[in-house]
């Protein structure tokens, strides 16, 4: 059974691309050499331009990583494996971030 470990994160649309190519060129490369036992990759979703409660337009990307366990979620982030991984290279590209992440066993 595999873990999607699950995050969310906002940029204005002027940073959308700047923010994308972080998590392309940085972020996952960053993970990716930690050589995590049960690592299985990063999915990046990006949203459509919206206004939000403040009418002011966003973009929002999910990042979905896939573990094997909860123990190499821990391996990668802790023992508080809830807590956002955001690298300063992304940060600066967004204008707000979930601060914890969400984690679902995946059953089908």
């Amino acid at each position: 059974m595999a873990i999607k470990r699950i995050w969310h994160g906002w940029t204005t649309p002027e940073n959308a691309d700047g923010y994308e190519a972080a998590v392309r060129g940085v972020v996952a490369p960053g993970i990716d050499a930690l050589d995590i036992e049960g690592y299985r990759g990063l999915e990046l979703l990006r949203g459509v331009e919206f206004a939000n409660a403040d009418g002011q337009s966003e973009v929002q990307f999910v990042t979905i990583l896939t573990f094997d366990s909860l123990e190499n979620i821990i391996e990668f982030q802790g023992d508080d494996y809830t807590k956002a991984h955001v690298p300063e290279e992304a940060q600066q590209f967004l204008s707000r971030w979930d601060s914890h992440a969400v984690h679902y066993e995946v059953r089908g």
